[in-house]
């Protein structure tokens, strides 16, 4: 079983607002086509045990392997629902700088935080609006979390 703590980030936005590539699309991306999820993990194993698991589930999973390539996937105008994001990544943008930085230009995505870094936990807690999930957690866990934060967008996986 792959364990790896879980932050989840409110949006400081109105659903009103749009998701990332701006535009006039409507949170839930504005059409039927199922939720997209950005999961960003420098870890190749658990970034494909992760989008796998969440490809299954139904939902459009894009990936990236640093904070620098989610935010050049960002940038393009991919409709990004959930940012998911580990907090500790190679290269000079890290979890939570990446978490600011699209909560600034895109404050409608919701973000997802994960560490398996007790101190880094403590941290994106005071960053949360739900619960912090520590290892281990399950797939089920982070499916449940999903579905809460793409309830805010009033969504349904797939």
């Amino acid at each position: 079983m792959l364990a790896v703590a879980v932050a989840l980030v409110a949006s400081s936005g109105s659903s009103s607002e749009a998701t990332a590539g701006g535009g006039d699309r409507r949170p839930g991306n504005g059409h039927p086509a199922p939720p997209t999820i950005l999961v960003v993990e420098d870890e190749i194993l658990v970034r494909l045990a992760v989008a796998d698991y969440l490809r299954k589930c139904g939902y459009r999973v894009l990936e990236a392997s640093s904070g620098e390539e989610a935010q050049t996937i960002l940038l393009s105008g991919e409709p990004v629902e959930i940012l998911f994001s580990d907090v500790n990544l190679a290269g000079a943008t890290n979890g939570f700088a990446l978490a600011r930085w699209t909560r600034e230009r895109y404050p409608n995505i919701r973000i997802c935080l994960t560490s398996g870094v007790a101190k880094m936990c403590e941290e994106a807690a005071g960053m949360c609006d739900g619960p912090l999930l520590r290892k281990p957690y399950s797939f089920v866990e982070l499916s449940d979390h999903i579905k809460r934060m793409l309830g805010a967008f009033a969504r349904r996986s797939g």
